[in-house]
């Protein structure tokens, strides 16, 4: 019952893709309406990952969390957003529903910035929707800080604010 991580194969993505959107779903339906979140379709959010893994591969890591051989988990991260060489972006996480709260989130976050110090940044951060205030806890438990910027991001039709977080490596 242990959670294993390894990097991701092409294999993951159509997975990976169903996961994300039932995390989503799961995380974001407290705030945003059911209609925002129906679309993309699991199958659409496969291949997106797909595409992305394909175009963003050579600076970009991937990485799946395991449970008794079942993906419960993934991580993503690359390079900064802003163009800042010495930041790393945690692109991602997200969890099955019922991983929440076993520590899969943690392992994957931990493992995310070692992998950051292993490609030599000194400073991580990361996008977090503003109205998700049980990923917020999550990140500040493990040391970011809000730094102040905002940004919009779009989920079906709604417009939803992002808060960047920050931290030391």
């Amino acid at each position: 019952m242990t959670i294993s991580l390894r990097p991701a194969t092409g294999a993951d993505l159509m997975a990976v893709g169903a996961l994300h959107q039932r995390s989503r779903v799961a995380a974001y339906s407290s705030f945003l309406p059911a209609e925002a979140l129906a679309e993309p379709t699991p199958q659409a959010m496969g291949l997106y990952w797909t595409e992305r893994v394909a175009w963003e591969g050579a600076d970009h890591r991937m990485t799946v969390a395991e449970r008794d051989g079942r993906l419960v988990g993934f991580s993503y991260l690359g390079p900064d957003d802003e163009g800042d060489p010495a930041t790393g972006l945690l692109n991602a996480i997200h969890l099955e529903p019922d991983e929440r709260g076993r520590g899969t989130g943690r392992a994957l976050m931990v493992d995310a910035l070692d992998a950051m110090r292993d490609r030599g940044w000194s400073r991580a951060a990361l996008w977090v929707l503003r109205e998700n205030a049980t990923a917020r806890r999550f990140y500040e438990r493990g040391g970011w800080t809000a730094t102040g910027e905002q940004r919009d991001d779009v989920i079906g039709a709604a417009v939803v604010p992002q808060l960047r977080y920050a931290r030391s490596l």
